[in-house]
């Protein structure tokens, strides 16, 4: 009896058919695809802002469709070579989904300093951030692009062939791009004159460029010590048996004056600090939207008027000057770091600080911040300067900057997808943490007040401020030419004890009436030079808010 093998039948069905999908293109077919992909279907934000320029121009955006395209082509002609095509072309995809949403949902702008706060966020706020909403996004714009892109056959060709075949390619493109400006070259022409801010939004050349930037100016092969300023400075001398000074700089974290109880807002945001009494400043205006702009800018004798990023990182800071002429200072943080202002001074971090009252899922509360405070200040014989660095109203998950007992207005919303509550509902939560800043705050002023043995001071500043909403806005970093007022203006307070204004001739009546007045972070580093009696051809008295409010001592 004759024996046979059953020949298996050949597969069929989607799956069959899918397995056999195995398409072969050469790199540049695959890097115009890649491009038409980017430019149509990863960036419905750049689509939505250029349609609202001309609603209805239905030549306009073929005209834009035509320079993305030709845009993204040139920029992937740089980076995808045949071994490096897949490999770049996966990270480009999930990077571009992971921007796409969250310009999405928080209306935010992938310029230099965006990138720059990407890099420098820390996996406390990365985890706040994923989300469950970024699931599907992921999906649709990342991992099924990917699945397909690692199916295709890249045809492989010699090395010498591709040298003339890319040139070639890359001329074609940037005359595809030159014709499609023609299409309506007067519209394009407005858009980037006018609205230049649009092409933060283009991804994925947005935030590419910003790497490249961010790259350049934070090489170490590039970065040198850091220039001394103020080298002149000396400290004016004071009398045998003077107390020594302690002036407390509290950085506070996204906080805007509009919410601000001292300046009339209509919730009583700040109760604690209404009955203390302290000189309130209601026209504050930050130097940037991001911690990573404002806070070198806040430190630095260049400031926003003569704004320049690599001369203000570039140089030391108030902190140095401070330390040169003995006055020596602490820098205790409850955030991501001091962004090089406390470079050469002593730095604690408390973000992983482990008290159970303060401090929960990996988060502590800023009171950790005064933890063993005064035994560190009197470590050090001397005025001190100490920097407390808070967490503050930092976003989205608003509801976890404050203990259950500064859950005041309600409800507040309790999820860090803004998308998922109501505007009052992230007021609510956003306004707690206003609260618990103000108790903080008055806390450390008392904590001042108990330290008698030092003449003591206070300033609070916040580095800048949030949209909660407003203009399909949230949180910060706009790029500061187009900044909301919500996210550059921001609370300042000054407190001070007698002995401290009797000791300098301050009069703080005369302070009051002067913070009435526009005021800007360019005040803070010739103001704190002028109140603890640093003398340098760096200061800048027309910058010193204190200047016509002192008495001769």
């Amino acid at each position: 009896m004759d024996a046979s093998v059953a020949t298996p039948a050949p597969k069929t069905g989607v799956f069959a058919r899918l397995s056999a999908f195995r398409p072969s293109l050469n790199q540049e077919m695959l890097i115009l695809v890649a491009s038409v992909f980017f430019a149509l279907i990863s960036n419905g934000p750049f689509w939505n802002a250029a349609h609202a320029l001309h609603p209805g121009s239905v030549l306009f955006l073929v005209s834009l469709a035509g320079v993305l395209i030709a845009a993204n082509g040139l920029l992937l002609s740089l980076l995808v070579w045949r071994w490096t095509a897949k490999p770049v072309l996966t990270v480009l995809l999930f990077v571009t989904a992971m921007a796409v949403h969250y310009m999405t949902r928080y209306g935010v702008y992938f310029d230099a300093d965006m990138v720059r706060n990407v890099l420098a966020t820390d996996v406390k706020e990365s985890r706040e951030l994923m989300t469950p909403s970024l699931i599907l996004p992921l999906l649709i714009t990342a991992v099924l692009p990917t699945l397909l892109l690692w199916r295709v056959r890249i045809v492989p060709r010699a090395f010498t062939r591709t040298l003339w075949v890319r040139p070639v390619f890359m001329l074609g493109l940037l005359v595809i791009g030159a014709g499609s400006v023609m299409l309506a070259s007067a519209d394009v022409a407005s858009m980037l004159r006018n609205h230049r801010e649009i092409k933060y939004l283009a991804t994925p050349m947005n935030y590419v460029i910003g790497l490249k930037q961010n790259l350049r100016s934070s090489s170490p092969i590039a970065k040198a010590p850091k220039t001394p300023i103020a080298q002149d400075a000396i400290v004016a001398a004071r009398p045998a048996g003077s107390r020594p000074r302690l002036l407390v700089i509290v950085v506070g974290e996204t906080v805007r004056a509009q919410n601000w109880g001292l300046n009339g807002y209509a919730r009583q945001t700040t109760p604690e600090l209404a009955q203390i009494g302290v000189v309130n400043f209601p026209d504050m205006h930050s130097c940037g939207t991001s911690t990573e702009v404002s806070l070198p800018c806040m430190f630095s004798q260049i400031g926003r008027r003569n704004y320049d990023e690599k001369a203000i990182r570039g140089q030391q800071s108030l902190l140095n000057v401070f330390d040169r002429v003995g006055i020596t200072s602490l820098w205790r943080d409850n955030q991501s770091g001091c962004k090089g202002v406390c470079e050469g001074a002593e730095f604690e971090s408390l973000t992983d600080a482990r008290d159970p009252s303060l401090c929960r899922e990996g988060r502590c509360m800023d009171e950790i911040l005064l933890a063993g405070l005064d035994a560190k200040v009197r470590a050090v014989p001397g005025d001190r300067v100490v920097v407390l660095h808070q967490l503050g109203n930092h976003g989205p998950s608003y509801f976890q900057r404050y203990p259950d007992n500064f859950r005041k207005f309600t409800p507040p919303c309790q999820n860090p997808e803004l998308g998922n509550c109501t505007p009052q509902q992230i007021t609510n939560a956003y306004d707690n943490a206003v609260l618990y800043t103000d108790h903080f705050l008055a806390r450390t002023i008392h904590e001042l007040q108990a330290m008698s043995d030092y003449d003591t001071a206070m300033v609070y500043v916040s580095d800048h401020g949030e949209s909660l909403g407003e203009k399909g806005l949230y949180l910060h970093g706009v790029p500061y030419a187009i900044a909301p007022a919500e996210q550059t203006s921001v609370p300042m307070i000054m407190w001070f004890s007698q002995r401290f204004a009797s000791s300098r001739g301050l009069d703080t009546g005369c302070l009051a009436q002067r913070a009435r007045q526009r005021t800007d972070h360019d005040v803070l580093f010739s103001s704190l030079l002028g109140l603890m009696q640093v003398s340098t051809r760096a200061y800048d008295p027309t910058q010193d808010v204190f200047a016509s409010c002192m008495k001769a001592t």
